[in-house]
C-alpha cells in the first residue's frame, strides 16, 4: 500500500439487514473474506478440507482474500504461510495492522507495542517507528499502536501506557482478546490493548475487524476500474460473530459462521441479525457456494 494510505475507494453496500438472506441467491456471491485463524489454519496447521475449499471456491471464479486480525506478521511473512500449505496467496491478505496504519497521519512519530508487522505497515503509511522495548522516554509521542506481541512485560506496560497519558493516541490493532490454536486458546493482542487502556485511562481507537479502517483498505484493494468493491456480492467467513459477524454487518455483506475456531460446534449463537450460513468449517462455505452455482448452470 501507498505510504499516503488508500484513496478513494468506494463501497457499495445496500443491502437491507433486516431482509431475509435467503431471498438472496448465494450464486451471486462472487467475493469471499475469510479469516485466517481458526477459518484457515490453527497456528499455521491447516484445518482439514480448508485447503482444497480454498482452491474449489477460486476454480469456482470466485476472488478469495484473507482478512485478518493477526498484525504481528509481515506481509510476507502471511503470504509465505499460505503458499507453505498450498495456497497462493500473493496480494491477497489484509491484516488489521494495514488497518491501524490508517489512524496514523504520515510523519508522525509512534511508540510500537507490537509486532514487525505493525511496524512495517506504518513505515509504509510514512511514519517514524519506535518500538517500545520497555525503555527510553515516553514522551513526544503522536501515537501507540498496539498489537500482539510475546515479548510484552511490565516495563512495556509502563512505558506505553505513559506515553499514552502523555498525550499518545491509543490505537488498537484489534481487540481479539483470544485467538484459537492447537491446544486451545492463547491470549491476543486485544488483551495487551486492554492492559494499556487500563494503565493509561482510556479508550482506544481501533483499526481491524469489525471496525471502519478495515473495510477501507478491503474497498481499496478490491475496487478496480468501473468496478468498485461491491459488498452485495460478498461474504465474510470467520469464527467469531462479535468479529467477524459484526465486521459483516459494517459491510452490508453476509456472514458465514464456521465452527472450526473459536466458536465451538454446540455453542449457542446469539447475533442479530442472525448469521446466514453456520457450518463446521470452511469445506462447508464453499460446498454451499459451489453447488448453489453448479445447479444454476
Amino acid at each position: 500500500m501507498p505510504s499516503s494510505g488508500p484513496g478513494p475507494a468506494t463501497i457499495v453496500s445496500v443491502q437491507d439487514p433486516s431482509s431475509p438472506w435467503d431471498r438472496v441467491d448465494w450464486d451471486r456471491i462472487d467475493t469471499v473474506l475469510c479469516d485466517l485463524d481458526g477459518v484457515v489454519w490453527l497456528a499455521h496447521e491447516p484445518i482439514a478440507g480448508s485447503v482444497e475449499a480454498i482452491a474449489r471456491l477460486r476454480a469456482s471464479g470466485r476472488r478469495v482474500m484473507f482478512v485478518t486480525n493477526n498484525s504481528a506478521s509481515l506481509r510476507a511473512a502471511h503470504e509465505g504461510a499460505l503458499e507453505a500449505i498450498g495456497v497462493p496467496a500473493t496480494g491477497d491478505v489484509v491484516s488489521s495492522a494495514m488497518a491501524a496504519a490508517l489512524l496514523v497521519e504520515p510523519g508522525s512519530r509512534v511508540l510500537v507495542a507490537g509486532g514487525p508487522g505493525v511496524a512495517e505497515a506504518l513505515r509504509e503509511r510514512g511514519a517514524e517507528v519506535v518500538v517500545n522495548d520497555g525503555t527510553g522516554s515516553p514522551d513526544g509521542f503522536d501515537a501507540v499502536v498496539v498489537g500482539l506481541h510475546r515479548d510484552f512485560d511490565y516495563d512495556r506496560l509502563a512505558v506505553a501506557s505513559s506515553a499514552v497519558r502523555s498525550g499518545a493516541v491509543l490505537i488498537g490493532t484489534n481487540t481479539d482478546s483470544t485467538y484459537p490454536t492447537p491446544s486451545g486458546l492463547q491470549p491476543g493482542g486485544g488483551s495487551i490493548l486492554a492492559a494499556i487502556a487500563a494503565a493509561a485511562g482510556c479508550t482506544p481507537v481501533v483499526g481491524g475487524k469489525p471496525h471502519r479502517p478495515m473495510a477501507e483498505v478491503i474497498a481499496h484493494v478490491l475496487d478496480a476500474p468501473g468496478r468498485p468493491f461491491d459488498a452485495t456480492r460478498t461474504v465474510m467467513i470467520g469464527d467469531r460473530p462479535e468479529t467477524d459477524g459484526a465486521f459483516a454487518r459494517l459491510l452490508g455483506s453476509r456472514f458465514a459462521l464456521v465452527r472450526s475456531g473459536v466458536t465451538a460446534p454446540d455453542a449457542t449463537i446469539e447475533a442479530e441479525p442472525p448469521v446466514d450460513l453456520d457450518v463446521a468449517d470452511l469445506a462447508g462455505v464453499a460446498a454451499c457456494l459451489v453447488s448453489t452455482s453448479e445447479q444454476r448452470q
